[in-house]
């Protein structure tokens, strides 16, 4: 079935909102992170892990799939699902964003009809289209499927902006007319980089698609916050109400909170498994480093109030001493941390837009997270 979105509650002091998805396995609420299993598997973590943690939506990738183990590999299976063995909802990415990292040069290699890119397994020569990239998501059988976009790098020039922005319109209707999964949904990419016509005029033609929902697309790619959340602002107005909204690719827990209050439902990142792996963990007073010196004898849990499987079992000083022998437990057991505190702080966000207590959350917050960021250390 197609995914249908319910609006539940608006936030009195701010533009956010909380909601319900029903996908084909369940319904959530909204605002929502979803952790991002780029090849079949969110890192280290099983299905059921994931449901500990209270995950709703995960992500796949389009690109990395189709290269390996394959389409007709997990279609034979029976689709993802039956592949993964996951029985919640899945979220499949276009290989849109490896347009952005993967074409060297972007004047040569994207053209009208798709992109030239190499694979970065074993530099194969690759050309993917709209309707090469649908098709593969409509095998997969993902419960969103996203459309080919080009994810504009930043700075970009007006004029690159420009003709990215409408070529990706070009390629939303070319992927919209070949989508045939009934089971499946499909979602819009707003584009325009950090200029407020062009992210206007690519808001206004994609909802004339009439997608199952939006994604905004291009932020998080090296501009600075405030330029970030103008790209936000400038999309927002002409979004419906009555569908989801989803910014791709942001995972900082200050970047969810103002996203949320600019009225976006679904988040997705990387960044806490990614950062797992290099023994970071995610506390309410900012990022900490676990291989810091200072906690090979803490024997307190990473975050005292955490309800996650890792803050209640372990202590800093263990997973320390994990992180420095190279022990996968170690990334286990963060990553764990780490994509709990994300659903978790959109957990906390959708209690305070039904109380209206979203601005005194931020600024409670915010001071907190940024007094003793021990990131750098």
């Amino acid at each position: 079935m197609k995914i249908k979105y319910d609006l539940i509650k608006k936030e009195k002091n701010t533009n956010a909102r909380c909601g319900i998805i029903h996908t084909n396995y369940g319904s959530y609420e909204t605002p929502m992170f979803m952790p991002v299993g780029t090849q079949a598997t969110v890192k280290t973590l099983s299905k059921e892990e994931l449901k500990d943690l209270n995950s709703a939506i995960i992500l796949s990738n389009t690109y990395h799939l189709w290269l390996r183990p394959g389409v007709d590999v997990i279609n034979k299976c029976g689709g993802l699902h039956s592949f993964m063995n996951f029985d919640g909802p899945i979220l499949t990415d276009s290989g849109g964003f490896q347009v952005f990292s993967l074409a060297k040069n972007k004047k040569k290699d994207i053209t009208e009809e798709g992109v030239h890119f190499k694979s970065h397994i074993d530099g194969t020569p690759l050309f993917l289209t709209p309707e090469l990239s649908i098709e593969i998501q409509n095998k997969l059988d993902s419960d969103i499927a996203m459309s080919f976009d080009e994810c504009i790098p930043y700075p970009a020039d007006y004029e690159y902006a420009k003709n990215s922005t409408l070529r990706t319109l070009r390629w939303a209707k070319r992927g919209k007319d070949v989508f045939n999964n009934e089971r499946q949904s499909l979602f819009g990419i707003v584009q325009g980089g950090e200029y407020e016509d062009l992210r206007r005029l690519s808001a206004i033609e994609t909802v004339k698609m009439d997608f199952d929902g939006y994604a905004i697309g291009g932020t998080s790619v090296g501009e600075d916050k405030t330029t970030m959340y103008k790209m936000i602002d400038y999309v927002m107005p002409h979004l419906p109400e009555n569908k989801p909204r989803y910014l791709m690719g942001v995972g900082d827990p200050i970047d969810i909170i103002e996203g949320v209050i600019r009225g976006i439902d679904m988040f997705d990142c990387v960044l806490p498994t990614r950062i797992a792996r290099h023994g970071n963990a995610f506390t309410n007073k900012g990022k900490i480093n676990i291989k810091n010196a200072k906690y090979k004898y803490d024997f307190t849990p990473i975050l005292d109030n955490c309800d996650c499987y890792t803050c209640k079992n372990y202590t800093k000083a263990y997973i320390r001493h994990l992180i420095v022998a190279n022990e996968a437990l170690g990334q286990r057991l963060l990553s764990i941390h780490n994509v709990r505190f994300l659903i978790r702080l959109t957990e906390d966000l959708r209690e305070c837009i039904k109380n209206n207590t979203l601005l005194e959350y931020k600024e409670n917050f915010i001071k907190n997270y940024r007094g003793e960021n021990e990131s750098s250390n």
